[in-house]
C-alpha cells in the first residue's frame, strides 16, 4: 500500500496516518506537510532543495518532439514586464550553472520565484538545476548506481510504467501526457550535458558523438511519432523505450540508465514536490519519520565556495567534534570546497554509520582548524528550548522544529513539565519550521483546539477527501502565542491556521510560507525505490487555500536578526518577534 506525505522541495516534512488512528478512506499511505523534498536533516544545499522549491506549480512550455532543448535567451537590458531585479538574478543563476553549482542554482531560483511566480525565464532555469541537482544526489547513491547495473530495459521500462500509473491514478491534477513525456527528454538531455552523467555512463565516447547525438534526437524520436503528441502513458512509455535504443545503437549508453532520466523527468514536470526516491532517498524518508539519521548532525547552507553551518544538534558528534553555529567548512578530507562544487562538498560529508571524515572549519575572525567526526545515528529532537521566560506572569516558550512520529509524545512531556514550572500561558515558535507529518500536526493542533476542523485536504481523488477534527478530552486551554515566519511551512501552517480560525491564539511575526498540498510516498515494485507525488491540497477549518497564501499574522513584527541557536532567550532589538510574543503573553496572562 502507499503511504502518503506533505512535502517541500527542501525539507522533509511529513503527515503520518498511523496505524492505530481512525484513517480516512486512503487508509495505509504516509501523508506529508513539509515544503522540502524529503532531504536528511544534514542538508546537501539550501534547496528542496530541499529538496528549499518553490510553492508555484512550474508550467514550462512544451517542446515540439522535433526542436532541441533550449532556454530563452536572458534579455539583459530588460525585457518587457520584467523586473532589472530578475534580469539580476538570471546573471547570478547563470554563473552558478556555469560553475555547476546546481544546489545554489536552485535556491536562488526558488527565491525569485516565489517574488515573481509567473516568470517563464526563472521557471525554466528553476527546471534545469533542479535535472542537474537530482541527477547529481542520485549518482551519489550507491543504492541507485546499483540499479543501473542490474535493471534490464524491460525492469527500467516497467519501472517507468509504474510510475506513471502512479502518477494517472493518484496525483492531484489530470496528468499531461506530452508535458510529462518532454520532460523526460529534456531530463535526458540535461543528463548528456552533464559530466557527472557522462563520466559514469559515456566514458571514451567523443564530445562531437554525444553533441551529434543530441542535435538529432528530437528529429529521430518525431520520426517515430508523427503526430508529435504523446497522449496516453503507453505512447510515453513506448517513446522512451525508442530513445533508450537509439543512445545504445548510437552511444553505446546503458539503456537502463535513459529510462531512469525519463522517470526523474516525468516526476520534475508535475510540480516543485513531487519526485522519484532511489532506494537510499526513500530509506532517508522513513528514518526521518521516525526522528533520526545518519550524519554529522549539522544543519547547512551552501555559500560562496563554501558550506556554512546553520544548526548542531545537541549531543550529535559534530558538537562533541567542536562543530559551532557559523562556522563555514573550507575542506573536506583535504579537498578544499573551493575547488568543486558545494554539491560535492556536501555529498562527502556524508557516508555509512561508523565512518569518519576530516572536515576543516572556520570561525569568523578565527584561524582555521581541521577535525575528525565520526558518522552516526543522530536523535533529531522536535521540541527544543522548553522553559519559563517570565516567571512573574507565568509566561512559558517552546521551540518546535519539526512535525515527526515522536513530536506528539515529546510535546505533552514538554507541556506537563512546563505546568509544573507554574505556566500560565505559552509561546509555540514555528519559526524556520519546514512541516512534517500530517497527523502528527493535527495531533498538536487538537491538544489547544477543543472541537471542530482542524485541516480538510481535497484532491482529484475523493478518495482524498478527508476533513480532520479536533475532540475535546485533554484540551489544554492556556493562552497561546505562535511565532511564526516565511520558512514556517505546510504542517507548521496547518496549526497556525487552525489556531487562528477558532480564535485560540495570536499569530505574531511575518506571513509563512504558503505551502498547501499533499504529498503521497508509495513504494515502488522494483530498486526497492519510491514516489513522492502531490495528492491533495489542504484547506484552513474556514476553508482558506494555504498555496501561495500562508497564514497572515494578526501582529505583523518583521525579524530583523535571530537569537544564537541554544542562546538565551532574551525579549530585545535582537529578536523582535520574540519581544512581541512575550507582551502579548503577558497581556493574555493579565487578562485571565
Amino acid at each position: 500500500m502507499p503511504r502518503k506525505l506533505l512535502t517541500g522541495l527542501t525539507a522533509l516534512v511529513l503527515l503520518l496516518i498511523a496505524p492505530w488512528t481512525a484513517l480516512p478512506p486512503a487508509a495505509g499511505q504516509l501523508q506529508f506537510v513539509d515544503k522540502n523534498e524529503g532531504e536528511p536533516r544534514f542538508r546537501p544545499a539550501p534547496v528542496q532543495p530541499p529538496v528549499a522549491i518553490p510553492a508555484p506549480q512550474v508550467q514550462p512550455q512544451i517542446q515540439p518532439l522535433g526542436q532541441p532543448q533550449r532556454l530563452p535567451q536572458i534579455d539583459l537590458g530588460g525585457g518587457a514586464g520584467r523586473s532589472p531585479e530578475i534580469d539580476d538574478m538570471l546573471v547570478r543563476g547563470e554563473r552558478l550553472e556555469g560553475e555547476r553549482r546546481w544546489g545554489e542554482a536552485l535556491s536562488l531560483y526558488e527565491e525569485g520565484l516565489r517574488s515573481h511566480p509567473k516568470d517563464l525565464h526563472l521557471e525554466q532555469h528553476f527546471a534545469l538545476s533542479r535535472m542537474h541537482y537530482d541527477l547529481g544526489r542520485r549518482y551519489n547513491d550507491s543504492s541507485f548506481r546499483d540499479s543501473l547495473r542490474t535493471l534490464s530495459l524491460i525492469d527500467a521500462l516497467d519501472l517507468y510504467g509504474e510510475v506513471l500509473t502512479k502518477i494517472n491514478s493518484h496525483y492531484v491534477h489530470a496528468p499531461n501526457w506530452d508535458v510529462i513525456t518532454d520532460f523526460g527528454i529534456r531530463s535526458f538531455e540535461a543528463a548528456l550535458n552533464d559530466p557527472v552523467f557522462v563520466e559514469r555512463n559515456l566514458t571514451g565516447v567523443p564530445q562531437a558523438q554525444i553533441e551529434r547525438f543530441l542535435r538529432e534526437l528530437r528529429p529521430q524520436l518525431a520520426m517515430r511519432n508523427p503526430d508529435r503528441r504523446v497522449d496516453s502513458r503507453q505512447e510515453a512509455r513506448d517513446l522512451a523505450m525508442v530513445a533508450a535504443q537509439l543512445a545504445n545503437r548510437q552511444l553505446g549508453l546503458s539503456e537502463p540508465a535513459v529510462v531512469l532520466e525519463f522517470v526523474s523527468g516525468a516526476t520534475t514536470s508535475l510540480d516543485p514536490y513531487s519526485t522519484y526516491l532511489t532506494a537510499g532517498q526513500l530509506n532517508e524518508v522513513y528514518s526521518q519519520i521516525e526522528g533520526n539519521f545518519v550524519g554529522l548532525g549539522v544543519e547547512l547552507k551552501a555559500t560562496e565556495g563554501a558550506l556554512q553551518i546553520v544548526k548542531v544538534i545537541t549531543g550529535s558528534p559534530a558538537e562533541r567534534g567542536g562543530v559551532h553555529a557559523g562556522d563555514r567548512i573550507i575542506a573536506v578530507d583535504g579537498r578544499r570546497t573551493s575547488e568543486m562544487s558545494t554539491d560535492q562538498a556536501a555529498n562527502m560529508l556524508q557516508g555509512k554509520e561508523g565512518t569518519t571524515v576530516e572536515v576543516t572549519a572556520i570561525a569568523p575572525g578565527q584561524e582555521s582548524r581541521t577535525l575528525r567526526i565520526r558518522r552516526e545515528q543522530i536523535e533529531v529532537p522536535s521540541i527544543d528550548g522548553a522553559r519559563i521566560v517570565d516567571r512573574t506572569y507565568g509566561v512559558a516558550y517552546l521551540k518546535l522544529t519539526c512535525f515527526q512520529k515522536t513530536t506528539s509524545r515529546d510535546l505533552d512531556a514538554a507541556l506537563w513539565k512546563l505546568h509544573g514550572d507554574g505556566m500560565r500561558s505559552l509561546i509555540i515558535d514555528l519559526r524556520g519550521n519546514p512541516g512534517g507529518l500530517l497527523t502528527t500536526s493535527v495531533d498538536v493542533a487538537d491538544k489547544f483546539v477543543e472541537k471542530g476542523t482542524i485541516v480538510s485536504t481535497r484532491g482529484r481523488s475523493p478518495q482524498e477527501d478527508y476533513n480532520y477534527t479536533a475532540h475535546p478530552a485533554g484540551t489544554w486551554r492556556v493562552p497561546l502565542v505562535v511565532l511564526i515566519d516565511g520558512e514556517s511551512a505546510s504542517a507548521s501552517e496547518i496549526f497556525a491556521g487552525a489556531i487562528r480560525d477558532h480564535g485560540r491564539g495570536t499569530i505574531v511575526g511575518t506571513r509563512s510560507y504558503g505551502k498547501g498540498s499533499v504529498q503521497g510516498i508509495f513504494p515502488l515494485n522494483l530498486a526497492n525505490s519510491g514516489l513522492r507525488l502531490t495528492t491533495a491540497k489542504f484547506y484552513s477549518p474556514q476553508g482558506r487555500a494555504y498555496s501561495q497564501v500562508g497564514v497572515e499574522p494578526d501582529l505583523l513584527v518583521q525579524q530583523t536578526a535571530k537569537p544564537a541557536d541554544g542562546g538565551e532567550l532574551v525579549a530585545g532589538a535582537s529578536d523582535p518577534v520574540l519581544d512581541a510574543g512575550l507582551r502579548e503573553a503577558r497581556r493574555q496572562t493579565a487578562r485571565r
